[in-house]
């Protein structure tokens, strides 16, 4: 394996407090509950993160409170994408000088590149640093799907693009990638549902939301599910499918920041244009998940 950051990368949200600005107290709080609770991994500064609202001075202050929290405990992965190459490689450089372990790098959104130019913006990120580079393919949020020829090609041609979330119901693309790709190239679910389906087909680990309630029980399915117990990794994953799907109930990561909230780590904040859940929605989140 080129690189592993383990099992359960916990994809964490950004605590705010109540006139918006980063609670890095909060940070400090959640990044050791995080640590205690399964987590093989820590991302800052992502989707869950509400990185499209972050400043980059934001962003690197989130990477150094975390690292310094973490004392090498667990690796700490910074998100460092754009749909601006220029800036997707500023942020790479960044990460790097600042210390991240490695980087998460979505495919660009919003401007829709073709597969020609997914290969050029990931080749000018992986030539901008030596960090280990996760690629990160969600069409719903980006417009375009990465296929697999396009991250066998890039995998194959950089070692420092060692692996990918995958966050698309496709398990054909799955199988496909694990043909094409190289044997040392991990694939990760970036979906808490589709964790165990893709662990079956070769899938290394999951990038999760719910590992921040659940973190120890999601180690725990894949855990059963590479030792054999089947039954076990089954009886797991159906306990918390509906937990999965309630997570995302509303845009991540206003749900998860609700039950934090509940559970005491850190406060029911979001920037705009998010907004808190209601409390209706509240009395459906927590019909069913319970802290």
């Amino acid at each position: 394996m080129r690189y592993d950051a383990g099992e359960v990368i916990t994809a964490m949200v950004t605590p705010f407090d109540n006139e918006g600005q980063v609670d890095y107290d909060a940070i400090e709080n959640l990044a050791e509950h995080l640590i205690n609770s399964g987590s093989d991994a820590i991302l800052v500064t992502a989707t869950t993160g509400e990185t499209p609202t972050l400043t980059h001075e934001e962003e690197l202050e989130i990477l150094s409170t975390v690292k310094r929290v973490a004392k090498n405990r667990v690796k700490v992965i910074m998100g460092a994408g754009s749909n601006s190459t220029e800036t997707a490689v500023y942020i790479a450089k960044l990460a790097e000088k600042e210390g991240a372990d490695a980087i998460l790098s979505v495919v660009p959104y919003y401007n829709k590149p073709s597969q020609a130019g997914m290969i050029e913006h990931f080749s000018q990120v992986a030539k901008a640093t030596k960090l280990p580079i996760i690629m990160y393919n969600i069409p719903s949020r980006t417009g375009v799907n990465m296929l697999p020829d396009t991250v066998k090609e890039l995998a194959e041609k950089f070692n420092n693009i060692v692996g990918i979330k995958q966050s698309f119901p496709d398990m054909d693309m799955i199988s496909e990638m694990k043909l094409k790709c190289p044997k040392d190239f991990v694939i990760y679910s970036g979906d808490d549902s589709l964790t165990l389906p893709m662990l079956v087909l070769g899938a290394h680990g999951v990038v999760s939301v719910a590992s921040h309630i659940y973190g120890k029980d999601i180690k725990s399915m894949i855990r059963n599910f590479k030792t054999g117990d089947i039954t076990a990794a089954q009886n797991m994953h159906l306990k918390l499918y509906p937990v999965f799907r309630k997570l995302f109930m509303a845009p991540n990561p206003v749900p998860v920041k609700a039950v934090l909230d509940k559970m005491g780590i850190i406060k029911d904040y979001v920037r705009r244009p998010l907004v808190e859940l209601n409390e209706k929605e509240k009395k459906e989140l927590f019909s069913v998940v319970k802290v």
